[in-house]
């Protein structure tokens, strides 16, 4: 089968499209025929040997859509020919992939294999931070960092599914404003152009935003406690700037304000069971239209490199796709 492998930690240049031989289950695994999978900032950090054990070689890539083409002996509720989505173990930039069948999921006829694709990062996580670690309330205010992106736009319109009362995003440049507009958010703030603290008090008549959701970390997160309401969470999720916040316990508990911590792959690894309850809430809004997913650019699996460099210009907005096989 074709497969993209890291061979060296780098840049794009260290993929190559390569043979390699169709991978193996156990009983409790499924083997995918892959449609279309999605590109990851993780996969990046990956590449560059930031991100995991950094052995090498290694296929990059979290999730897939495809076909099941096999079943172990102890599979019992995926079968052969049904349409799935799964976070395989080693990797999804390939033709094939093995996944447990706890992080397997069947997809319900009204969602196409790109939607598919697109969703299973960027809908879960933001089901998860919302609902389940940030406990999002009726009409509560909820900032979201990075709000053109994948997991951004995503966030915005689950916010609003949720019952949020305002949604206020932020974005690195005048153009990714439209984006997250578009997903629904009330306001959007061009951190590079404006105080996103000060504009955030101001929408907020000096309340602050209930719920933070923050990829960036560093200075991002030591200044969004600077708008976080009285009995606020914020949510901590990533470190897409590469700095680490800092954060002082009297900024805590006398506002009655949290800062959680949440990582999707860690809930892959050690809770595995938790994503069952989200795929049921998330696949019926993908397959009424209620939820909508951004597809920024589409490339060939080949063509891996060159997704990783749109990813990386900071210019994409939404998800990028790499398409592997016809459906």
């Amino acid at each position: 089968m074709k497969a993209i492998v890291v061979t060296a930690f780098g840049g794009p240049e260290v993929m190559k499209y390569t043979d390699i031989a169709i991978p193996s289950i156990s009983a409790k695994q499924v083997l995918i025929r892959v449609v279309a999978t999605s590109v990851n900032f993780a996969d990046i950090k990956s590449r560059y040997g930031k991100k995991g054990t950094g052995n090498l070689p290694f296929i990059p890539g979290i999730d897939a859509a495809g076909i099941v083409e096999q079943v172990g002996s102890k599979v019992t509720n995926i079968k052969v020919g049904q349409r799935v989505i799964a976070f395989p173990l080693n990797g999804s930039y390939a033709e094939y992939v093995v996944a447990d069948e706890e992080l397997t999921f069947a997809l319900p006829d009204e969602i196409d294999f790109e939607t598919a694709a697109a969703c299973p990062i960027v809908s879960f996580t933001s089901y998860k931070l919302l609902a389940d670690v940030a406990r999002l309330q009726q009409d509560e205010t909820v900032l979201i960092h990075a709000a053109a992106g994948g997991i951004g736009t995503t966030a915005i319109q689950l916010a609003k599914i949720l019952g949020a009362g305002k949604v206020i995003g932020t974005v690195g440049n005048e153009e990714k404003k439209k984006s997250a507009l578009e997903a629904g958010a009330d306001h959007v703030i061009c951190y590079k152009e404006e105080d996103f603290v000060h504009k955030v008090n101001e929408l907020t008549n000096g309340e602050g935003a209930d719920v933070i959701l923050d990829s960036i970390s560093g200075t991002v997160s030591e200044r969004s406690l600077q708008c976080l309401a009285f009995y606020g969470r914020l949510v901590h999720f990533g470190n897409a700037s590469g700095d680490i916040g800092t954060f002082q316990t009297k900024n805590l508990h006398a506002s009655c304000r949290s800062i959680l911590g949440f990582s999707f792959g860690t809930t892959r690894k050690k809770r595995p069971h938790l994503l069952r309850h989200t795929a049921e809430q998330i696949f019926p809004l993908l397959s009424t239209g209620s939820l909508q997913l951004k597809i920024g650019k589409r490339f060939s699996l080949q063509d891996a490199g060159k997704a990783h460099e749109w990813v990386e210009s900071r210019q994409s907005t939404g998800k990028v796709l790499l398409t592997v096989q016809p459906t």
